[in-house]
């Protein structure tokens, strides 16, 4: 495949390296995610020089390797062969490393052929070796740092490796071995996402989101203790809250232990209120806002996937965990005698959706239905788990929320939402949040689901599938991010609904026109609903695992 790195950033597992063009221009930078997406990225701008002489260069790019041309030839490439090293080979040009410094950022020559750069903003240090070729550098001191860092690679092989504290001489790989051992690492993964699937039409798709998938992994470090899947190395590295649920359930058929690490990661971060974090990077842990309870929901389906995930010892943790997240809703998320609300539209994931127009808190549907479904969950987790009193505990409490939902906010024109300390009535009932009952559509009368289906069907259906916001509403709004523009994670879960509770012949059209739109706008955040143009960041690991779950649904019912 021939990456675009503008829109989907050269990296590989594990690393938190990667490679990328400015949006708007050709400028080409080297990047390091540690800190999250409130950190400085940038390292070095990457130029080719030719006697001298800064020229104009074209970029290839595959799933293994970043290769540099003049005038049609290959004059320098990219690998990383481990997941902190980056490796150049560079013929007859120089290739060109000019750090975006800080203050106290600072460069020293420790050996010939050996320079330390120490990155104070990102607690990172660089080891840059020269192993075969021409390294020259100009980096002139000025009391507490280099007023500037400018490296030039000729005719050789090089590598910069990351580093927190201490740098530990080894050998390196060669060049040529370096690239093939990447390459049995990726075509294991390519493979993994099931070669069944590349004949079906949909292998550009299928290529772009098992690559994103990959390459978007950073490895243990600071306050990951495991490999978590990053939403994108592009613009929002981190991993999130609800994000995560998706990217397990793709990887859970295949890779049970790296799908597990994923829940895993909030499961360690948990708070003692029991709220799972926002989101989580190296360095940081937020908990400014929560996600949708939809860990029971996830898991329930998991199981189903691998037997992996029916040991008791991890069934337990996850019960225990779920157990701790409903605890939390009940305590600290509900007004006496009404339902649990949020406190921000970002709690819900839908950050700027119309409900959340009018003000806060929201009771709020949705919420209402998957803390339902996480009863239920937890109900039949108990009950395999031997604990009969607890399994009758959550049905009860299932049954006593389903109730409440329908008396609070539910009347013959559909569901709605209430604001405020006074829990008013809101008015604004155009958004697609408010449809997602669905959810518990077994527990609905059919009349009900009936109704959400046409109503899906008439105002929100459009050419690429389910719009966030009505096609007809005063708020939808071009690149609106959840005022119109589709989204992944939503279209799997109405799908999933739709084709569990009889709606099958609907669900299935919207996942065939969820496949053909990854054609149209690749792996993007969200997407046009009309046009299917990708929008905002374009290289998202939730769509991919979706796009990768969709198809291999279709797959196998085919």
């Amino acid at each position: 495949m021939n990456l675009d790195i503008r829109e989907i950033p050269f990296s590989r597992f594990g690393s938190y390296f990667c490679i990328s063009k400015e949006k708007d221009s050709e400028d080409v930078y080297i990047r390091d995610v540690h800190g999250g997406d409130d950190a400085p990225s940038k390292l070095f701008q990457v130029d080719i020089l030719q006697h001298g002489v800064e020229q104009v260069f074209e970029v290839k790019s595959s799933e293994v390797s970043l290769s540099f041309y003049l005038k049609g030839e290959r004059v320098a490439e990219i690998i990383m062969t481990e997941e902190d090293e980056l490796h150049f080979d560079v013929e007859d040009v120089e290739l060109r490393l000019r750090a975006t410094k800080g203050k106290y950022d600072s460069l020293m020559e420790l050996e010939d052929g050996m320079f330390e750069y120490h990155i104070y903003p990102k607690e990172l240090k660089l080891m840059i070796v020269n192993l075969t070729g021409d390294l020259l550098v100009d980096a002139p001191w000025n009391i507490i740092g280099n007023d500037f860092i400018d490296i030039r690679m000729k005719e050789g092989h090089f590598v910069i490796e990351s580093y927190r504290t201490v740098y530990q001489k080894k050998e390196y790989l060669p060049f040529t071995q370096g690239k093939a051992q990447v390459e049995r690492l990726y075509k294991d993964w390519f493979d993994s996402m099931n070669p069944r699937m590349t004949g079906t039409g949909y292998l550009p798709s299928l290529e772009r989101a098992s690559y994103i998938t990959w390459s978007s992994v950073v490895h243990p470090d600071g306050v990951l203790k495991d490999y978590a899947m990053y939403m994108s190395k592009l613009w929002m590295y981190n991993i999130w809250s609800w994000d995560n649920c998706f990217n397990a359930l793709n990887l859970g058929e295949k890779h049970p232990e790296l799908a597990f690490a994923q829940l895993k990661i909030f499961m360690d971060t948990q708070d003692v209120c029991g709220a799972y974090p926002d989101f989580v990077n190296d360095k940081f842990i937020s908990y400014n806002c929560i996600k949708p309870p939809i860990f029971a929901y996830v898991y329930e389906q998991l199981m189903e996937k691998n037997d992996y995930f029916k040991d008791t010892h991890r069934l337990k943790w996850v019960y225990e965990s779920t157990k701790k997240v409903m605890n939390y809703y009940d305590q600290y998320r509900t007004f006496q005698g009404r339902l649990p609300h949020y406190k921000h539209g970002n709690d819900s994931g839908w950050d700027n959706a119309s409900l959340f127009h009018v003000g806060m808190p929201v009771e709020a549907p949705d919420l209402a239905s998957f803390l339902v479904r996480t009863y239920d969950i937890l109900s039949s987790f108990a009950e395999r788990l031997g604990e009969k009193v607890e399994a009758v505990r959550f049905k009860e409490r299932a049954d006593k929320m389903f109730n409440l939902l329908i008396e609070r906010l539910f009347d013959e024109e559909g569901f709605y939402g209430r604001v405020g300390k006074d829990a008013e009535k809101i008015e604004i009932r155009s958004s697609l949040i408010l449809r997602l009952p669905v959810l518990i559509g077994y527990r609905l009368e059919k009349d009900v689901m009936d109704q959400l289906v046409s109503d899906l069907e008439a105002n929100f259906e459009t050419k690429y599938g389910l719009a966030t916001e009505s096609v007809n509403s005063l708020h939808y709004k071009e690149n609106g991010y959840w005022l119109g523009p589709i989204w992944a994670p939503v279209t799997y879960l109405f799908i999933d609904a739709l084709k569990k509770n009889g709606y099958e012949k609907a669900g299935n059209r919207l996942r065939d026109k969820f496949l053909e739109l990854t054609l149209v706008g690749g792996m993007a955040e969200n997407f046009d609903p009309h046009t299917g143009k990708g929008l905002v960041d374009t290289s998202f690991t939730w769509t991919s695992s979706v796009f990768l779950l969709l198809l291999a649904d279709k797959v196998r019912r085919d």
